[in-house]
């Protein structure tokens, strides 16, 4: 992560995360990109994603213990599948470890998660460059 990166103390007030969870996260997954003040994230869906995953910790969906071993078998699986594990993946091997966690904790299931990720695309193709993505209901798919 580059002097540019945002860190925790720069995510606007919607996303600012209690210090102590983050410090709580960086210790229990050493690996978490961070500088001198915390975690540091490339773009704003990661900061997003650490946030998730701390939130739902917080309220005991998962231990850190379990984080950590489902993300090291997601980043496992991830080089397996030719990921060249520079770095710049990282926060997507967070997104699969939550979607897997999640499924498996029966939080949601895999057609739920692929049905927001299909209304996602959807929403994305649909969106001006340089506009924040909504999801509307036109997104989703509808089955008779």
């Amino acid at each position: 992560m580059g002097p540019g990166s945002p860190s925790l103390r720069s995510l606007g007030r919607d996303d600012q995360l209690s210090t102590t969870a983050a410090q709580r996260a960086r210790e229990a997954v050493p690996s978490i990109p961070h500088d001198a003040g915390g975690p540091v994230f490339r773009e704003p869906w990661e900061a997003q994603a650490f946030a998730m995953a701390l939130a739902l910790h917080e309220r005991g969906v998962f231990t850190w213990p379990q984080w950590a071993a489902t993300l090291a078998d997601e980043i496992k699986r991830a080089q397996a599948a030719g990921d060249p594990d520079t770095g710049e993946t990282y926060y997507r091997h967070w997104l699969n470890t939550l979607e897997r966690l999640l499924a498996e904790k029966g939080v949601t299931d895999a057609a739920t998660l692929a049905r927001y990720q299909h209304a996602w695309d959807h929403a994305a193709d649909r969106t001006p460059h340089g506009l924040p993505i909504e999801l509307q209901p036109q997104d989703f798919p509808h089955h008779d």
